[in-house]
């Protein structure tokens, strides 16, 4: 585990965006391992410090030149960090790691073991105050253990990890889903465990049975990190907020520096959430010279395709929110129905809260708001319900829903979701409804010989060249090859481009849904048959009954970037 060089600490105090950025980079090229704790503790002081205390002056807005945007927002003044400081708190995590782990208890292992990752995570947990609410925000750093002896859900598996790499063990790594955060550790990553929650539970092993078909767990394709994404991780979960409806400007100038900077050295390629992270940074504020927000959503988007066998839900619905916030409806709607075919894969369960909750806001809320303002304006001249692509995406989406709901233990769908599905559709007259072409698919393998057989991509109707999808062969930083969404976003849709995309057509998969297909196209929709259809019991089919300490085998992370995400999504509805 690397220290801090004579060089480093040279650069301290660290006073403003321009100086953290300068030690970040040396002590990352540097290392290939380089040091959580301190990395952690650096950004938790700030965040803390800008967030919740306020107690430093910042400079007053002076005019300046567009050309110096970037160099000024890099002078961003920020609290002072002293390095005595700094090395104080480190050293007091590593007094405390180390008074109560001895190693050769465990035989002094080469690698990691579950043993050790329950020892530590029982250390962690029960130097940890009992008085506070684990979900409150800026809890997430080493910084704020050291300092206030608190941690929420994703800071409890960060100081586990950095506990191992202080005990020199290099093997243990973080493993993220979309909501959850565990550890992996082994000679080749093969042995993963839980590292917090009740006593009798840490330490136990995330099983095929408890990870098929799990969101929680990504069906088995989490975001396994190395150092370098560790860091990332650490950055990526900066919470900005001073308050319900205020933001710390530094700290979103300061994580959006140190984002471009781990993303320059391709430690993002394969972590989705932080180049959605970044993305919805420069939505709010552009960096002169770098990539446009669309492109790094497409990107995040084919990291998923590429690394994680599309297993991810969130880089879909990140994408998604853009287009609604920008008005692009039509897009918003088509990528909420390629978010919905992904959680098609999963059975939902009561553990599902945040992504249900993303999916109920969709239906209940935006879908039915911008169906609304479509339908009133014919907004640029592109009205949704008016196009039948809109209509297949819309079934696509609620074929999503259903299928997800399918041989689950908790039903999905109630009656708020039938309200919002039946006060939708109805925008859509019998003659854009009869333009679909639905097919029922009962065999899902069907699906995977369709694409064999030159199935448009994700984004094969909204190219402006033609309907194959990929318009050209120039890779991003990251060695992706990026999508025609940009051209689209930048485009009026008509009906001679139009054209040139495949005949509006949607596969069905879902019971429900098959079972509504004469019910959807017919030309009076009965509402009541419908709503009967939809929010009917789903015949349910447990294998096997999991016992509760295997279901929770998982460290709820509470990513403050998804609570960002979300507070803007509701706010500009």
């Amino acid at each position: 585990m690397a220290k801090l060089t004579d060089e480093e600490k040279s650069i301290f105090p660290l006073t403003n965006v321009e100086s953290v950025v300068k030690l970040f980079k040396l002590h990352l090229e540097r290392n290939e391992e380089p040091n959580l704790a301190i990395c952690s503790i650096i950004i938790g002081c700030i965040e803390n410090t800008l967030t919740c205390s306020r107690s430093f002056d910042i400079p007053e807005e002076t005019d300046e030149d567009e050309s110096d945007t970037c160099k000024n927002a890099l002078l961003t003044k920020l609290p002072i960090v002293e390095y005595d400081c700094v090395d104080a708190l480190y050293q007091r995590f590593l007094s405390i790691i180390k008074a109560h782990i001895d190693v050769t208890a465990f035989g002094t292992p080469e690698f990691a073991t579950r043993e050790l990752v329950k020892r530590v995570s029982d250390v962690v947990w029960c130097t940890l105050s009992s008085s506070y609410y684990k979900d409150r925000a800026h809890l997430q750093s080493i910084y704020s253990y050291m300092t206030g002896a608190k941690l929420d859900s994703s800071g409890t598996t960060l100081a586990v990890v950095a506990s191992l790499q202080a005990l020199g063990y290099h093997d243990a790594h973080l493993a993220l889903s979309e909501d959850h955060t565990w550890v992996v550790c082994g000679e080749n990553g093969g042995n993963n465990c839980r590292s917090k929650g009740n006593e009798d539970k840490r330490g136990i092993p995330v099983t095929e049975e408890v990870y098929s078909k799990s969101w929680l767990y990504v069906n088995g394709r989490p975001v396994v990190c190395t150092r370098h994404m560790e860091v990332a991780t650490i950055i990526s979960n900066m919470n900005p907020g001073i308050n319900a409806t205020t933001d710390s400007e530094e700290v979103i100038l300061l994580q959006q520096a140190l984002l471009w900077l781990l993303y320059d050295s391709g430690h993002l390629a394969k972590y989705p959430m932080a180049i959605d992270n970044l993305a919805d940074l420069e939505e709010m504020s552009s960096t002169i010279g770098r990539s446009p927000a669309t492109k790094l959503y497409e990107e995040a988007i084919l990291s998923n395709i590429r690394y994680y066998g599309n297993q991810h839900v969130y880089p879909y619905t990140y994408l998604g929110g853009y287009c609604y916030r920008n008005r692009h409806y039509k897009l918003a709607l088509r990528v909420w129905a390629k978010a919905a075919q992904v959680i098609r894969n999963y059975n939902y369960s009561r553990d599902d809260e945040e992504i249900y909750k993303e999916f109920l806001e969709i239906a209940t809320e935006l879908i039915p708001h911008l169906m609304r303002t479509s339908s009133s304006s014919n907004y640029r001249g592109c009205c949704v319900t008016s196009d039948p692509y809109c209509f297949a995406a819309f079934l696509e989406f609620y074929d999503g829903i259903c299928g997800w709901e399918e041989n689950s233990p908790t039903p999905v769908l109630h009656i708020g979701w039938a309200k919002a599905l039946l006060t939708s559709i109805a925008k859509f007259d019998s003659g854009v409804r009869s333009k679909v072409t639905i097919t029922c698919v009962e065999d899902p393998t069907e699906e995977e010989e369709e694409l064999e057989k030159g199935e448009p991509s994700v984004f094969g109707c909204f190219s402006t060249e033609d309907g194959a999808g990929h318009t050209g062969a120039t890779h991003d930083q990251n060695g992706n090859t990026p999508t025609p969404l940009s051209a689209f976003l930048e485009e009026t849709v008509t009906s001679s481009k139009r054209r040139r995309c495949p005949e509006p057509s949607v596969r069905l998969y879902s019971a429900k849904m098959r079972g509504l297909k004469d019910l959807l196209l017919g030309d009076k929709l009965n509402s009541q048959a419908i709503s009967l259809q939809l929010t009917a019991q789903s015949q349910v089919t447990l294998t096997k009954k999991r016992e509760r300490g295997v279901t929770l085998n998982t460290s709820e992370a509470d990513h403050s970037h998804q609570i960002g995400r979300s507070k803007r999504t509701r706010r500009d509805t």
